[in-house]
């Protein structure tokens, strides 16, 4: 079974950029979207029918605003909207499809780079998110998390730790709830294949030359429960696939 995860940005900007041409390629049996900024209905998702895709999406109240979306060539046996979090439901963040004793979460992290407040409301939602997952790993302990975690978790994950030290998304807290959250029982699918630096997953747009360059971050991930652990084939990202700031990542497990 091969997942990507990817936050496109806003789909309809994707879509006029080549997306439904990527997707032609077959880059993955399930793709999960990050930051759609739309409904189902706000797109040609017609396309989608086409190429045989099963879609699913949860949009934040808020329009144009985050929102996620499952596309997947496996028809899931179960599909679930949210989280039953009213801090993440209202903002679109979360959607969860099983495909045999597999549960796959979908989730848009919150970020903290608009202020403070944005930086606490992140700071709440990620410790209710660790609550609520680790109690889901009971009922579903082959559970796969998908998403733009907004964190960079250690100094290989960015291209100037030092210079970002005081910058969202690699803030001390950040990266210790990111150690608290991988010691619960998770797996950095990416980095049991790819223990090498520069390898990122979103580039500032406000400079052009910054993916040019690769001065990037790796907020994107693919973690596991350990009980998948031995089920890993590979995982990769595939930063020249350019709909989005972000990348592509991917995971390929067996099932």
């Amino acid at each position: 079974m091969r997942i990507i995860s990817y936050n496109v940005n806003g789909i309809r900007a994707a879509f006029k950029k080549g997306f439904i041409d990527w997707l032609k390629t077959n880059p993955a049996d399930i793709i999960c979207l990050q930051e759609t900024k739309a409904t189902k209905d706000d797109v040609d998702f017609k396309q989608l029918d086409e190429l045989g895709f099963h879609h699913h999406w949860f949009s934040a109240q808020k329009k144009g605003y985050s929102g996620v979306a499952i596309f997947s060539k496996i028809k899931p046996d179960n599909v679930v909207v949210g989280c039953g979090l009213p801090l993440s439901d209202n903002e679109g963040r979360i959607i969860q499809a099983d495909f045999g004793d597999i549960r796959l979460i979908n989730a848009y992290f919150p970020s903290g780079t608009s202020g403070d407040e944005r930086q606490g409301f992140k700071y709440v939602w990620l410790n209710e998110f660790h609550t609520w997952v680790n109690t889901l790993k009971i009922q579903f302990p082959k559970l796969i998390l998908t998403g733009d975690y907004n964190i960079a978790h250690n100094e290989i994950d960015i291209h100037d730790p030092k210079g970002n030290k005081k910058s969202s998304g690699f803030l001390p807290q950040e990266r210790e709830w990111m150690t608290k959250f991988l010691a619960s029982g998770w797996i950095d699918t990416f980095r049991e294949f790819h223990p090498e630096p520069h390898r990122y997953s979103w580039w500032s747009q406000r400079f052009p030359t910054v993916r040019l360059n690769n001065k990037g971050w790796r907020i994107d991930y693919i973690t596991v429960t350990e009980p998948l652990k031995k089920q890993l084939v590979d995982a990769d990202i595939y930063p020249d696939v350019k709909h989005s700031d972000h990348c592509p990542i991917f995971l390929e497990i067996k099932n």
